[in-house]
């Protein structure tokens, strides 16, 4: 069963300055949600500090009544790709089998079943014809898509992403969105901090829109509306059928 995602009150701060500020909001299964805002608005804090990758001033994260750290195994994360060591001597193949380690343990070698399993979702992003290259041979796009391979392999129902598509090709970010899709009618939860506005309503369904503290949170139709965005990017939108101001 995959249960509700609830935010608490977080807050953030660094070397005494507040970067987000109790934001709380809550989504049911089922869910693509994109996660909006300026440059410096905390999207990426935001992200990091639910998953307990940083620390919080205060504030929690409830997956139903459990915590992140009792629902670690069912959270895959997909880092921003310029936080990520491409000089790393890993090839393809390898790097998809890691996301099997949450679930089989980090200390029992691979069986046939989790090695075919790592194929599987290769498979599932089109990069199975590299599964021998090393990772830092490839493209943006086709780095991103054997990262998010490895986070299907994970088998989790909590998905985050953090700028997924930026740097990469189109082919790439429709082949991921695709996918992203895919998890949200199997009633994952999906979060993705995301900045090209022009793809919003196409792409998500629900949205949170912050600038340090929250400006919304809901519906994408509820929260995507140029009151929202003006307050939050600190100029004037004009949405609804016109081209938003980038």
């Amino acid at each position: 069963m995959i249960d509700p995602i609830t935010v608490e009150h977080i807050s953030v701060s660094y070397d005494g300055d507040e970067v987000v500020k109790d934001v709380s909001f809550s989504f049911e299964p089922s869910s693509l949600i994109g996660v909006l805002g300026p440059n410096g608005a905390g999207k990426s804090t935001l992200m990091k500090a639910m998953l307990g990758l940083i620390h919080k001033d205060h504030g929690s994260v409830k997956i139903g009544s459990k915590t992140v750290d009792e629902m670690r195994k069912q959270i895959a994360y997909v880092p921003q790709r310029s936080n990520i060591d491409w000089n790393f001597p890993i090839v393809v193949k390898d790097t998809v089998l890691l996301g099997t380690y949450p679930k089989v343990g980090i200390l029992r070698r691979p069986r046939k079943a989790d090695k075919e399993w790592a194929m599987e979702c290769l498979k599932q992003v089109g990069m199975e014809e590299f599964a021998n290259r090393q990772i830092g041979e490839l493209s943006g796009g086709q780095q991103q898509r054997v990262f998010l391979a490895r986070a299907l392999a994970q088998k989790a129902d909590y998905f985050f992403l953090d700028e997924p598509f930026v740097g990469i090709d189109v082919t790439s970010e429709e082949i991921i969105i695709n996918i992203l899709r895919d998890l949200r009618e199997a009633g994952k939860v999906i979060f993705v901090v995301h900045h090209d506005l022009s793809k919003v309503k196409n792409y998500f369904d629900k949205l949170v829109l912050i600038n340090k503290e929250l400006i919304d949170a809901g519906p994408v139709n509820q929260v995507f509306q140029s009151g929202n965005m003006t307050k939050a990017y600190n100029r004037q939108f004009m949405l609804d059928g016109l081209e938003v101001p980038m």
